[in-house]
């Protein structure tokens, strides 16, 4: 669950099962699977729903203030690098980045959508990797 979390995701579901006993490869592969499984859902929402929603104030609120939060720590990879930066705002394992801001940004600057998902899915594998190799030697004891 932590997995599909916007407050955790794969970096915090991934040392969950570990720490709680939970096989290293089966919670590596769930984890990895759930994130992966947020761009498309997320996507959806977004297309579909959001704008319905902004029509609601508290939620409109919410939503400028997530997209300029989104926007402004990742506008400068985005122009800059495109793809690539995606990619890496994607790819980092620590908070404010992940496959919820990668949408997010993916959406707002209009990223062609199978080349937002291929950068979202690849950033979620390293990320997710990172944190299960860092996971696994922690509690390896090295």
């Amino acid at each position: 669950m932590w997995s599909i979390s916007p407050f955790g995701e794969a970096k915090v579901g991934i040392p969950y099962g570990i720490l709680h006993g939970l096989d290293k490869y089966l919670v590596f592969v769930v984890c990895l699977i759930a994130n992966i499984l947020i761009f498309p859902l997320m996507f959806f929402f977004l297309e579909k729903m959001n704008r319905s929603l902004l029509r609601i104030p508290i939620y409109q609120k919410s939503a400028f203030y997530i997209a300029r939060k989104a926007k402004k720590g990742s506008s400068e990879k985005i122009n800059k690098y495109g793809f690539w930066g995606l990619l890496f705002v994607v790819m980092l394992p620590v908070p404010g980045t992940g496959v919820y801001i990668g949408t997010i940004v993916s959406y707002i600057f209009r990223i062609e959508k199978s080349k937002a998902f291929l950068a979202n899915t690849i950033g979620i594998i390293i990320s997710s990797i990172i944190v299960w190799a860092t996971t696994v030697l922690t509690v390896n004891g090295v």
